[in-house]
């Protein structure tokens, strides 16, 4: 059977799972005038309070998985990767090659879905979660039936909430230790910046603010420039000053193996998952 292509000016996107990740990335396409609230749809099955979020910015909210699909040209699977079989295989019977089938359930690879699914239009997405701020930095595969044109209607959706990359989904472990766990490094060094500004003589407020735009900042400084981190550090540190005293402590205590350890590890422990 042919596939027909996604009208790229009209076609309408349902999750498959209400959750928080399914709301920021439709709060983002609506926001950013991707699409408007209209063309995007899920299913609660019983939570009310999550059909009162979704449908306080306009997304429409039926009560079955089966009208979303139906209603669909592109079907995101926001569940729990426990769970994702599951919901996979009950609308198996509902599901064709005229739908771009996109999952973001952590460790479920693309030979599973497409098993499951019995479709190969499938494409694999890795968001992080601050998708939630718009600030995501996710990574996408295409499963063997997605097109180029797919790949493209997918990552204009993600990239509502951030930055979206491709990448060959052998490469998803090593990202889930990076970008996926990534943020949970950044939050325990904001934390503990934050603690010796405290120590330094900080009220806690100040020194929390200070860190965490601190943090920002040089995030930013690195994507706008395109300059080495290296390089921007070398900028900071003037020879016998503040910067390189406090670079040296951190060198002293393996900071920089300590967090290519910490990524290592992460990849490591989802690879052992994807497994099990």
């Amino acid at each position: 059977m042919e596939i027909l292509p996604i009208p790229a000016e009209s076609f309408k996107v349902g999750f498959i799972g209400a959750g928080k990740m399914a709301e920021s990335i439709a709060r983002g396409v609506v926001a950013s005038g991707v699409l408007p609230p209209n063309r995007i749809c899920t299913a609660v099955h019983s939570n009310l309070n999550r059909r009162d979020v979704f449908e306080s910015f306009g997304v429409n909210v039926f009560s079955t998985s089966e009208e979303v699909v139906k209603e669909s040209d592109v079907v995101i699977f926001s569940v729990k990767p426990q769970v994702v079989k599951k919901a996979v295989t009950e609308l198996k019977s509902k599901l064709s090659k005229n739908k771009i089938l996109v999952s973001v359930a952590a460790g479920i690879k693309l030979n599973d879905l497409q098993e499951w699914s019995g479709q190969d239009r499938f494409i694999r997405v890795m968001p992080n979660t601050p998708a939630a701020v718009g600030e995501a930095a996710s990574v996408m595969s295409l499963g063997t039936g997605a097109t180029e044109e797919d790949g493209a209607i997918v990552a204009k959706l993600f990239g509502a909430v951030g930055k979206i990359l491709k990448a060959d989904e052998k490469m998803f472990d090593a990202v889930t230790g990076l970008s996926g766990s990534g943020p949970a490094y950044i939050f325990l060094a904001i934390e503990a910046l934050a603690d010796g500004g405290v120590a330094a003589g900080l009220p806690r407020e100040l020194a929390m603010s200070l860190a965490s735009q601190t943090v920002l900042g040089a995030a930013t400084m690195v994507s706008k420039t395109g300059k080495h981190p290296g390089v921007l550090k070398d900028d900071v540190t003037s020879p016998g000053g503040t910067t390189i005293a406090g670079v040296h402590e951190l060198e002293k205590g393996s900071f920089r193996a300590t967090l290519m350890n910490a990524v290592v590890a992460a990849a490591k422990r989802s690879r052992e998952l994807s497994q099990s």
